[in-house]
């Protein structure tokens, strides 16, 4: 308010600056529903990752307690070369989308190896592919929040702060005007007074 002109000129400011703020606000407020409802989903996704590992190690233990038996050399068998990741629009947030993950199998002798090898080497496989997945939906999460956040502060902003600010000024204005235009009216009788009260005189 302060520093408001008190003005027909500035209530029509206020007035299209109030419009602008309302045409706004419902696709902002759409925009942040649609974000959050994708950070639902995104999170129910790091969840479920994050089972499938889970599930992953537990059924590679028992395997692994073997591969613990024998002295014999498992390491490097498998191992992730390249991890593509792409970008997608969501309701104008570039997000981060697993392209493809490169893993790479380590030839080996199957006349050399336990047959227990090949479903070791299975399970690591899908472990490396299921953590290349976390890491991209982490990171997907993390966008989202930080996007929820940035537009729930301007629906805020708009909602609470510059919306009810306009239509306070609206309101002061208008009193404002309303009483000047009394005051005028009064001044208007009171000389109109003045006047037949000098002309009975004279």
């Amino acid at each position: 308010m302060s520093g408001l002109p008190l003005n027909k000129s500035s209530l029509k400011q206020e007035r299209s600056r109030l419009t602008t703020y309302s045409r706004f606000l419902p696709s902002l407020d759409l925009k942040r529903r649609q974000l959050t409802m994708e950070l639902h989903r995104a999170q129910e996704e790091l969840g479920q990752f994050d089972a499938a590992i889970r599930r992953l190690e537990a059924s590679s233990r028992d395997v692994l307690a073997l591969a613990g038996s024998v002295d014999m050399k498992l390491g490097g068998l498998v191992k992730v070369r390249d991890v593509e990741i792409a970008e997608e629009n969501v309701v104008g947030v570039r997000l981060p989308r697993l392209g493809s993950v490169d893993i790479a199998i380590t030839d080996y002798s199957t006349l050399a190896k336990p047959f227990w090898v090949d479903s070791l080497i299975d399970k690591l496989h899908a472990t490396l592919e299921a953590r290349a997945q976390r890491t991209v939906a982490r990171r997907r999460v993390r966008k989202l929040k930080q996007a929820v956040l940035k537009v729930t502060q301007r629906v805020n902003l708009f909602e609470k702060v510059l919306i009810p600010e306009a239509e306070e000024n609206i309101k002061q204005i208008q009193i404002h005007l309303a009483d000047a235009e009394r005051a005028a009216v009064v001044r208007s009788k009171i000389t109109k007074a003045k006047r037949r009260k000098s002309s009975r005189s004279a």
